[in-house]
């Protein structure tokens, strides 16, 4: 690690300016003295002698914050007296991370996610996550708008870090439309998931995907996918346990790599078919991952987003004999078997094919696992990872020489930022942005275990597990919440984001791409030739030629009045109709 910070120190480093992608037509509410800050004094944070990255360009400068915000970046800064001072020298300046997909509470197969908006938030600010994007996801003819507010209700008084939603689409029908628009216009929602898993429960058909497509295209929202076939898994999950597979390794049988694959093409091509962009969450598998490169190579607007799990983790582990430990690692998709796929992942990730970083936290406890002792189909699905993420792919990718710095926040924070339109507020270090910093150890190592972990579920896939990469000092919103090992927050204290539609980074090119795949009709002659018609007297199929001059009488009269007697394709004679 040494060895690489000196080399980036030696790069040259070409400043550039971070331009303004977000319209602005919801805002957030400005932070408040009484939701965190104890004086003036304490909103003064001065960060100094470290190396500031961002997603484009790194450079040596101070860091100035001042109520909720940073005001100054360069050396030598003027700043008032009594203000906080970091010392970060050695260490990397970062924005805070941005975790793309989390379940805080979720209620879910008869139970509800262990983790809640407290420790859920905590936990993320320990390991350098300052915002978390959760789900909203309604029962089957639930109200969307009514579960919006019910997920808020849940989420104000507890997060201790800034949030934002997307919402699923669970079923449809007319008035889902109508409440699409609503939660884009009102309430700052600018992205909803659709599941081809989870049949009878989440899933919907094709008809109902193109419908839900065509509404996110229109509204200016990002259409977010789960992408796995569900009739798939129900037939396959009623054979296994037919045969008394019964145990964790069925749920990783019951989802082969292909049906995640599968359903990743038909949701590109689906989406594709009325230019809607599409962002296809959790990807867990090489052929998935390798369909999306495929398709943003041949012109899609498409984005993936890999989790931690799938880049620190293996599917090996549902074959291991202790039940409770195999049942922890269930989610869906599943983790992958091949030991190559977190690799492949991480080569993609590094490279551009995909784009961001969740953990699909969404955590469950041994005994609530036990749901499924009997039956791996009611194993809640879910798995930790909030605390971990940064560390993993800095662990993973910049330690083992797959990615820089820049390419560690963009897929850590500044891409998510972009994609979900809330940049340059988030995902930057710049004038004017959030002040949601972290001050970042490269050179610090630990070792993950549930038993120091803040998360309240009682296991963690990655156990044991030695990482490069340490958030020593996070600030978020202004506050400094973790330094030397210790989380200090305050429920609450954290702010609902809107996320504005029509972000640049997705809709950008939609307008030239729609206007170059647009359907145009062929102007051509009227045809005047002869017009074959069934003969109605001789019933037997056979055909009168009607001559050019009485074309249009003739065909006039057969709409009215000729009875077809063979059917679209003719009998079984060849005749034709």
């Amino acid at each position: 690690m040494d060895e690489l910070l000196e080399a980036l120190e030696e790069q040259i480093i070409v400043p550039r300016s971070a331009g303004t992608y977000a319209a602005e037509p919801l805002t957030a509410p400005p932070r408040k003295p009484d939701r965190g800050f104890k004086s003036s004094a304490q909103n003064r944070i001065l960060i100094r002698g470290g190396r500031v990255v961002n997603d484009d360009r790194m450079q040596d400068a101070d860091v100035y914050i001042e109520d909720g915000v940073i005001a100054q970046i360069g050396s030598d800064l003027h700043v008032p007296g009594g203000c906080r001072v970091i010392e970060a020298k050695g260490r990397l300046v970062i924005p805070g991370g941005i975790d793309t997909h989390t379940h805080m509470q979720l209620p879910f197969m008869g139970t509800s996610a262990i983790d809640d908006f407290y420790t859920g938030t905590r936990a993320a600010l320990a390991g350098g996550t300052t915002m978390i994007m959760d789900f909203v996801l309604p029962s089957r003819n639930e109200s969307l708008v009514e579960a919006y507010h019910k997920w808020r209700a849940w989420a104000d008084p507890k997060v201790c870090c800034d949030y934002s939603f997307h919402v699923g689409v669970t079923w449809w029908g007319p008035k889902v439309t109508q409440e699409m628009e609503e939660l884009c216009q009102v309430h700052g929602i600018n992205s909803f998931k659709m599941f081809m898993a989870y049949k009878d429960v989440w899933q919907l058909n094709d008809t109902e995907l193109l419908h839900a497509f065509d509404a996110c295209k229109r509204l200016g929202a990002l259409a977010l996918v789960h992408a796995e076939n569900g009739d798939v898994i129900k037939e396959n999950s009623t054979k296994l346990l037919a045969q008394g597979i019964t145990g964790p390794e069925g749920h990783e049988m019951s989802r082969p790599e292909e049906v995640e694959a599968e359903a990743t093409n038909r949701a590109c091509v689906l989406s594709n078919q009325v230019g809607c962009p599409l962002y296809v969450v959790h990807v867990m598998s090489k052929s998935a991952a390798d369909v999306l490169s495929e398709k943003r190579r041949a012109g899609y607007v498409v984005f993936g987003e890999t989790i931690a799990a799938s880049l620190g983790a293996s599917g090996s582990h549902y074959r291991h004999t202790c039940w409770r430990h195999a049942a922890a690692f269930v989610m869906g998709p599943p983790l992958r078997s091949d030991p190559t796929t977190p690799g492949h992942l991480m080569d993609l990730l590094a490279n551009g094919d995909l784009q961001t970083t969740g953990t699909d936290n969404c955590t469950f406890s041994g005994s609530q696992k036990a749901l499924g002792k009997d039956d791996f189909t009611k194993i809640p699905y879910g798995v930790n990872g909030v605390e971990d993420r940064m560390s993993i792919v800095w662990e993973k990718g910049v330690a083992q020489g797959k990615m820089d710095p820049c390419r560690f926040v963009a897929v850590t924070s500044t891409s998510a930022a972009k994609i979900f339109n809330i940049y340059p507020k988030k995902g930057r270090i710049a004038v004017g942005s959030d002040a949601d910093v972290v001050v970042w150890n490269p050179h610090a190592t630990r070792v993950i275990s549930a038993k120091t972990h803040h998360q309240a579920v009682d296991f963690n896939i990655f156990e044991g597990m030695e990482v490069h990469g340490v958030a020593e000092w996070v600030v978020c919103g202004g506050r400094v919440v973790v330094e030397d090992g210790e989380v200090r927050v305050v429920q609450g204290s954290g702010r609902y984001i809107p996320t504005p539609v029509y972000s640049p980074t997705v809709y950008a090119r939609t307008p030239a791409r729609d206007a170059a795949k647009a359907w145009k009709k062929v102007e051509r002659e009227p045809y005047t030739g002869p017009v074959y018609v069934a003969n109605d007297a001789s019933n037997d199929g056979t055909i009168t030629e009607i001559e050019p001059q009485s074309v249009k009488a003739t065909a006039s009269y057969a709409r009215s009045s000729v009875k077809v007697n063979q059917p679209p394709g003719g009998n079984a004679s060849g005749s034709f109709w």
